[in-house]
């Protein structure tokens, strides 16, 4: 029996490859976490900017706080089982009126994990729609195989390489529209993408990039993972630490680990590497 989702919301994910909007949190709550986060930028600058926002949940503790939510813990559960755990996370913050997007991609692409079976949790700390830049999903595309990515390494586009599938129809596209405290859930293959914030607000989400079943491997790099739930162990598996505050050292020295881990996978073969 499932915990969080409905059973139409099962079989839409089987289908189509997605499913939102899913309630996790009050707006007052993601307006909390929003000026957390907000003040963690302005005290730790270094450690939160544009070219420094992949696996902040092993060095701040509010944002740990978020992957372990039980609803969004109990809604992957709903989806892959009951032991899993999380390969990383990424802020996607678009700033008002701004060029930022993210084209139309698979993440399964370059994250070097296998099988395919993954998923991604997404939480929306501020409002998500089609002006502030909310990702756009193609139903059912997850059911096929990879497809050719192009490395544009486009300045605008938020993405390591700046890949994109072309040909795609975007008149296909469903907007997942959120409001602050709401997620969606996407598989590791569906195609995606958002358009820029043309709002006067800022956009903020937060991914966990990705919940990883038991069976789960990686080919490319190191196995690192935070344990989440049940027996998520597997060969070679290093597990990572879990922040008891903001920035102690250790959590410090674990994010800085697994952010080195991601490069060396992420830009593997790549004709350049970004700073992020």
């Amino acid at each position: 029996m499932s915990k969080v989702l409905s059973q139409q919301q099962v079989e839409q994910y089987r289908e189509q490859g997605f499913i939102a909007p899913i309630d996790v949190i009050s707006e007052d709550e993601a307006a909390e976490y929003e000026q957390r986060l907000r003040s963690a930028e302005a005290k730790y600058p270094e450690q939160l900017n544009a070219e420094n926002r992949n696996n902040p949940h092993l060095a701040f503790k509010f944002l740990d706080e978020l992957v372990h939510h039980p609803v969004i813990l109990d809604a992957v559960e709903d989806l892959i089982g009951s032991d899993f755990a999380l390969w990383g996370s990424v802020l996607f913050i678009k700033e008002p009126r701004t060029g930022h997007f993210v084209s139309w991609h698979q993440d399964a692409t370059y994250m070097g994990i296998t099988p395919h079976n993954y998923v991604t949790a997404w939480i929306a700390l501020t409002t998500s729609n089609r002006e502030t830049g909310c990702m756009s999903m193609i139903p059912g595309s997850h059911q096929n195989s990879i497809h050719p990515h192009q490395e544009t390494f486009h300045q605008d586009n938020i993405l390591t390489r700046g890949q994109e599938i072309s040909d795609i129809d975007a008149s296909t596209a469903v907007d997942l529209v959120l409001k602050p405290g709401q997620m969606s859930l996407h598989h590791a293959k569906v195609i995606h993408g958002s358009q820029p914030n043309r709002s006067k607000q800022r956009r903020v989400g937060f991914a966990m990039q990705a919940y990883m079943p038991a069976g789960a491997r990686q080919t490319l790099g190191e196995n690192y993972w935070l344990p989440m739930r049940g027996d998520c162990a597997q060969p070679d598996f290093i597990y990572l630490k879990r922040p008891r505050r903001d920035m102690d050292s250790e959590g410090v020295s674990e994010r800085e680990k697994a952010n080195r881990n991601w490069a060396d996978i992420l830009y593997q073969g790549a004709s350049q590497k970004r700073a992020y």
